[in-house]
């Protein structure tokens, strides 16, 4: 059973992706969904603009874990394990792609715990999350860190350092502050640590890993250096939702209070004694500060999953789109009642907020 709040719906865009991760929209509304098993990339298209995909391409095959898309100009950015490539011109050869073309190939060796993420920033650089390759160590750089790439130059900056598990990050419209979410570390109880948001206010801050989790947890293997200058998140989730999508709201489909609202995906816990996220959540924004956070969908069902969600993305007709790792599935959530009475008793509100 799927829990949706009152007024939305919710629809099954696309099925059979395999281990759908991340998502990019191209400039003619072509979805791309990468994957970490499979090793491929696949091409979504919604002819009939009937919320149902009705042509899909194979991009991309037997590429080393390409989760993590990113779309700019016309191409097509994909991160492999040690690379980034590009296809130019995707949306008019998607029958015929041929092979990526490398741009970047300085990325650190990736391990299974390494997670990627990319997206161009409002600067024009492509900006890449790099996971620590592990549940918590003190890994070199730039693992555990998001840096910024200028693709026509090769230069590079880090945007962040000390963080552990980035798949999920997006630029305020309000101000054009980098938000991202951060998972914390397993194996330390089904309460500790809280998972991060985070805000970067400060070019090349530290976030804490693996010396703090969260705003105060300390970590029993590692004591931090002195002098280092922690920056606390923005906002604790419960422990074990993993976060893996975030997405400010810029649509106008959805109803105003919506409007550039903090959307995150949970990806759900998987070693904790009682399931916990596997839902989509809003976070209500007062400025910089989240003063609410509430269920959109939920996919759990007592402790059977339905879905993980796992990346979301607006599409040009406002409604939110979201993948699903476990199944394959990438759903549209789409407001369907204009009319209808939104009092705070009709949201379903998180057990655990």
């Amino acid at each position: 059973m799927i829990t949706v709040t009152k007024g939305f719906g919710l629809s099954l865009y696309a099925s059979d992706l395999g281990d759908a991760k991340q998502m990019a929209f191209g400039d003619k509304g072509t979805l791309f969904v990468g994957s970490h098993k499979s090793g491929t990339i696949q091409a979504l298209v919604d002819a009939n603009a009937d919320g149902r995909v009705d042509k899909r391409y194979v991009i991309a095959k037997g590429l080393e874990y390409p989760e993590a898309l990113a779309f700019h100009d016309g191409d097509l950015y994909v991160a492999e394990e040690d690379r980034i490539i590009r296809y130019v011109d995707i949306e008019n050869r998607l029958r015929r792609p041929g092979r990526g073309k490398e741009v970047y190939d300085r990325l650190p060796g990736k391990t299974n715990k390494s997670h990627r993420s990319m997206r161009f920033g409002p600067d024009g650089r492509l900006y890449v999350a790099i996971g620590a390759p592990c549940n918590v160590c003190e890994a070199p750089a730039p693992f555990g860190s998001i840096i910024a790439i200028d693709i026509e130059t090769g230069s590079s900056e880090q945007i962040a350092t000390g963080i552990r598990n980035v798949t999920g990050f997006d630029w305020s419209p309000a101000d054009g502050k980098l938000w991202f979410a951060d998972l914390g570390r397993d194996w330390m109880g089904d309460r500790l640590p809280p998972d991060e948001i985070n805000r970067v206010d400060t070019v090349g801050a530290h976030y804490g890993f693996p010396y703090i989790h969260a705003t105060s947890v300390l970590e029993p293997a590692y004591e931090k250096p002195k002098g280092l200058k922690v920056t606390a998140p923005v906002f604790e989730l419960p422990a074990h939702v993993a976060p893996m999508g975030l997405q400010f709201y810029r649509g106008q489909q959805f109803p105003q209070k919506y409007h550039q609202q903090l959307f995150v995906a949970e990806n759900g816990s998987w070693n904790r004694s009682s399931k916990i996220g596997y839902q989509v959540v809003m976070l209500t924004l007062d400025g910089n500060t989240v003063t609410k956070r509430q269920t959109l969908v939920s996919f759990l069902d007592g402790e059977f999953p339905v879905a993980r969600p796992y990346a979301l993305l607006t599409g040009r007709d406002g409604a939110l789109y979201i993948s699903d790792d476990l199944k394959g599935n990438v759903y549209r959530l789409f407001y369907k009642d204009v009319i209808a009475d939104e009092s705070e008793s009709s949201e379903q509100q998180d057990q655990d907020e």
